[in-house]
C-alpha cells in the first residue's frame, strides 16, 4: 500500500469527481480533496466524501455465497464458480445460448463493460445482453445519433458552461444529483448569463434559476415545440446556419408551427408570457446551450422530446459553435463509457453497431473469432428482464439492482424469482443479490484500477489505492475463471485477461476507427493528462499484438487542436477532442438533421380512477437503487427513507398530514410513504424518490411503456391515485 495519497475518482455519478485517497492505520482510506482535477477542483458531495464507508468488512460482502436449502451460505470460490459455470452450461445445453441472459451496469469500468460484452457473445454465444444504462440516457443517445451522427453526453467540456450566455436546463435537479457541478451554473450567472430551469418541481436547482418553468409531467415535447414556434414567429431563426449546416428544416418547422403558444399553454400549464420570456433569454445572447437529463428522456416519447430540444438549438444556430450546443447530463458513473464498448444489446466496442458487417468483421478480428459466430442484437433492458423465466432461463448479473431500479418492479422481482438460475456479482448483498443462487463478492473502485468515461466524454483513470480483503476478486477475474470453465478445450480464458491495462490495450484496438475511438489513449496518457477526450484515434502498433484494420476509418468529427507529443515518447499523439462538431457533424454529409416531431400524450394519462400524475427522481444523500448509499450511516441520517411530495391543495383534499403515511396507487401496484407537503410541486403531481425497496418502492408504480427507438421506459410519468392511510 502506498504511503502517499493515490489520485483517483469518485465511484458514483458521471461527474467522476477527482479525489485523493490516503491510507489509514486500520488499513482503510480517507478521502482528501484533489484540487488539480478540472471537473470538480476538489469539491465533493456527501456521497463522495463517505464512499470509503462501503469498503468496511461489516458492510460489504467478503465471501462467495451459494444457496443451500433456501438460504445463502458461505462457500469457497471454486465451489461458487463451479456452480455458476454449471448453471449457465446446463441452460445453454438444454435451451440454447439465448436462454442465458447477461445484465450489466453503468457503474462498471470500461474494461469490465468491454469484457462482459465479449463474454456474452463468444463464451455464452448469447444475444441476450443489456444493462441498466438503458434506463439512464438512451433517449438522448438515440436523438443525438439521429441529429449529429454520434452520441457523447456533452460535446464540450463543463468549463464552457460559465462562458455561455444562457442555459436551458431541462429535467435536471443537479443541485442534488451532482452537487459539485452547480458551481458552473453559479459562475454562469455571476458572469451575466441566465439560467432557465424546466421542472414540474421547485427543486433546489430551480431555486437558482432566473426563470423556472413548471410544465405538467410528460409535456416537455410540447414545450420545446412551442418555443420553436415562437422562434420562427419572432424571426429569430438563424437562416444562414440552417441552410449551410443542417437538413430537414422544412418538415421540422411545419411540425413546430402546429404548436402555437396558447395550445402549448393548455397542454403544459406554462403561460404564454413565460414561453416568450424563455425565447428572449435564450435567443438574445450570442451563445446559448440546452442541457437535458432524465426528465425529458425517461418518457415513452423521450427520443422525440430530446429531438425537439435539439431542433431549438439547430434553428437558432447554437449547435456546433463555440460556447453553444446541445448536451445531455449523463447520470451513472460510467454511463457514457458503459454503452460504448459492447454491453448494450445492439452494440460492439467503439460504439459500433452489431448489425454492421464491417463492424462485426473488425471486432471479430480483434477477438480472433469468425464474424458469423457473433450473435445479432438482443432485447433491451426492460424487455430482457420481462423475459426472465420465459425464454431466458439463467441470468448473470453485474453491478445492478433491478428489484429496486426497474419499472414495474414487483413484476420484475417475480420474473427474477422464476429463473432456473441467477448469479450476481456485487459489492454488497443487494435486494437482487438476495434472490440469487450464487453471489460473488467483487472489488470496488478503490481496490482496483480501471478507466471510466465521464459526462464530458473525458476518459479517466481510476487507480487502486488499497488491497481488497482476502476472499474478494475482481469482475475481470470472475470472467476469466468462468471462461476457463465454460470454454472446454478452446482456451477461451486467454481472451479474458485479469490485468485491466491488458484489457484496455485490446479495447483500444477494438474501438479503433469507431465513433468512440480510444485507440490513441493509454494508461500513461490518462495519468499524465488528467484524462483524454474521445474520439482520440492513434497508432496501436507499438506494444499491441495486432494492427488496426485498414478498413477502419474514424468518423470525421471536428478536432480543434493540433497533434502533440508526450515527453519521453517518440510518436505523435492525437490530443483528444474536447469540443465536437465545430467544423462538421459526424453525419455522411457533415450536416445536422432536424427531427420532424409532434407532441403526443404520455402512455398513461390521468382519469377518474387515477387522477394524479406521479414523477420520480433522486435525493442528494442517496444514489440510484441505494444498494451502497443506504449502508452509510451519515447518508441515511440525511435521507432515512422514502416520502411522497404533494401540494397543500392535494393534501387538503385527501386529509393528508405532514409526516403521516399516504398510499400512492397505480395500475401496477401500491407504495406507502410519509407525506411531505410543499408548494414546490404542481397540485396535479406527486413526487417519490426511487432509492428504497419495500413498501415505499417508487418503481412498484412506474410504467414500463417503452420509447419505440431508445426502448427507454416511462419512469417520469404515470397515472396514480393518492390515499391517506388511516392508522
Amino acid at each position: 500500500m502506498p504511503n502517499s495519497a493515490t489520485p483517483t475518482h469518485c465511484p458514483y455519478c458521471a461527474l467522476q469527481c477527482g479525489m485523493n485517497l490516503t491510507p489509514l492505520q486500520d488499513g482503510g482510506v480517507a478521502v482528501v480533496e484533489r484540487p488539480d482535477f478540472p471537473v470538480n477542483k476538489g469539491a465533493l458531495c456527501g456521497k463522495g466524501r463517505t464512499a470509503p464507508a462501503v469498503l468496511a468488512s461489516n458492510v460489504r460482502l467478503t465471501s462467495p455465497l451459494v444457496r443451500s436449502g433456501g438460504t445463502l451460505v458461505p462457500a469457497t470460490w471454486d465451489e461458487a464458480l463451479d456452480r455458476v459455470a454449471e448453471g449457465l452450461a446446463r441452460t445453454r445445453t438444454e435451451h440454447g445460448p439465448d436462454a442465458c441472459g447477461v445484465f450489466g451496469g453503468g457503474g462498471l469500468t470500461n474494461e469490465k463493460a468491454y469484457s462482459l460484452g465479449k463474454f456474452a457473445r463468444i463464451v455464452l454465444g448469447t444475444s441476450q445482453i443489456d444493462y441498466n444504462g438503458r434506463f439512464c440516457m438512451s433517449s438522448a443517445a438515440a436523438a443525438g445519433m439521429k441529429a449529429f451522427g454520434v452520441d457523447r453526453g456533452l460535446p464540450f467540456p463543463l468549463e464552457d458552461i460559465p462562458k455561455t450566455g444562457c442555459v436551458i436546463l431541462v429535467g435536471s435537479n443537479l443541485a442534488e444529483t451532482m452537487p459539485p457541478s452547480l458551481r458552473y451554473f453559479t459562475e454562469l450567472r455571476e458572469n451575466g448569463g441566465t439560467l432557465i430551469v424546466i421542472d414540474p418541481r421547485r427543486t433546489k436547482t430551480a431555486e437558482q434559476a432566473d426563470l423556472h418553468l413548471s410544465p405538467r409531467p410528460g409535456t416537455d415535447l410540447a414545450l420545446a415545440l412551442g418555443l420553436l414556434h415562437l422562434v420562427v414567429a419572432e424571426g429569430r431563426v438563424d437562416e444562414e446556419y440552417v441552410q449551410e449546416r443542417t437538413v430537414g428544416w422544412e418538415d421540422a418547422r411545419a411540425a413546430a408551427m402546429a404548436h402555437w403558444p396558447e395550445y402549448v399553454e393548455r397542454i403544459t400549464g406554462v403561460s404564454v408570457p413565460q414561453l416568450r420570456e424563455a425565447v428572449r433569454l435564450f435567443c438574445e445572447p450570442e451563445h446559448a446551450m440546452v442541457l437535458t437529463a432524465r426528465g425529458p428522456e425517461q418518457q415513452s416519447k423521450g427520443t422525440d422530446t430530446v429531438g425537439a430540444w435539439i431542433n431549438l438549438c439547430l434553428a437558432t444556430g447554437r449547435a456546433g459553435r463555440p460556447l453553444s450546443g446541445y448536451g445531455c447530463l449523463t447520470g451513472q458513473g460510467n454511463g457514457q463509457g458503459g454503452r460504448e464498448h459492447g454491453q448494450k444489446a445492439d452494440q460492439l466496442p467503439g460504439y459500433r453497431k452489431l448489425d454492421d458487417p464491417d463492424a462485426r468483421r473488425h471486432v471479430a478480428e480483434v477477438w480472433g473469432v469468425d464474424p458469423d459466430s457473433l450473435p445479432g442484437p438482443g432485447r433491451s433492458a426492460y424487455e430482457l428482464l420481462d423475459a426472465l423465466g420465459g425464454d431466458i432461463k439463467a441470468l448473470l448479473l453485474m453491478a445492478s439492482n433491478p428489484v429496486v431500479s426497474a419499472p414495474r418492479a414487483a413484476h420484475i422481482e417475480e420474473r427474477i424469482k422464476s429463473l432456473d438460475f441467477l448469479a450476481v456479482c456485487d459489492v454488497v448483498l443487494s435486494e437482487t443479490a438476495e434472490l440469487a443462487d450464487v453471489v460473488l463478492p467483487v472489488t470496488q473502485w478503490a481496490e482496483e484500477t480501471g478507466t471510466t468515461t465521464n459526462l464530458e466524454g473525458r476518459v479517466l483513470l481510476r487507480r487502486r489505492a488499497i488491497t481488497p480483503p482476502e476472499g474478494i476478486r475482481s469482475d475481470l477475474e470472475v470472467m476469466h475463471e468462468l471462461a476457463a470453465r465454460l470454454g472446454g478445450e478452446r482456451g477461451l480464458e486467454k481472451g479474458f485477461p485479469t490485468d485491466p491495462e491488458e484489457v484496455f490495450e485490446e479495447l483500444r484496438r477494438a474501438s479503433a476507427g469507431g465513433a468512440a475511438d480510444y485507440s490513441g489513449i493509454t494508461y500513461r496518457r490518462l495519468a499524465e493528462e488528467n484524462g483524454v477526450f474521445w474520439p482520440c484515434p492513434g497508432s496501436v502498433d507499438n506494444s499491441e499484438t495486432s494492427e488496426i484494420s485498414e478498413n477502419s476509418k474514424t468518423p470525421e468529427i471536428s478536432v480543434n487542436s493540433e497533434i502533440s507529443e508526450i515527453p519521453g515518447d517518440t510518436a505523435p499523439h492525437h490530443p483528444g477532442t474536447p469540443r465536437l462538431f465545430l467544423d462538421r457533424f459526424a453525419t455522411p454529409d457533415g450536416r445536422a438533421r432536424f427531427a420532424p416531431v409532434s407532441h403526443r400524450a404520455a402512455a398513461e394519462e390521468p382519469d377518474d380512477e387515477y387522477p394524479v400524475l406521479l414523477t420520480t427522481g433522486r435525493v442528494v444523500a442517496q444514489y440510484q437503487s441505494g444498494a451502497q448509499t443506504r449502508r452509510v450511516a451519515e447518508l441515511n441520517a440525511a435521507a432515512p427513507g422514502p416520502f411522497v411530495e404533494l401540494h397543500p391543495r392535494l393534501a387538503a383534499r385527501l386529509g393528508a398530514v405532514e409526516g403521516d403515511p399516504v398510499a400512492v396507487v397505480s395500475r401496477r401496484g401500491r407504495a406507502v410513504a410519509p407525506a411531505r407537503i410543499t408548494t414546490g410541486i404542481r397540485p396535479d403531481t406527486v413526487f417519490m424518490p426511487f432509492h428504497w425497496p419495500g413498501e415505499g418502492r417508487a418503481n412498484t408504480l412506474t410504467n414500463p411503456a417503452l420509447d419505440p427507438t431508445s426502448r427507454m421506459p416511462e419512469f417520469k410519468t404515470c397515472a396514480v391515485r393518492v390515499e391517506a392511510v388511516k392508522s
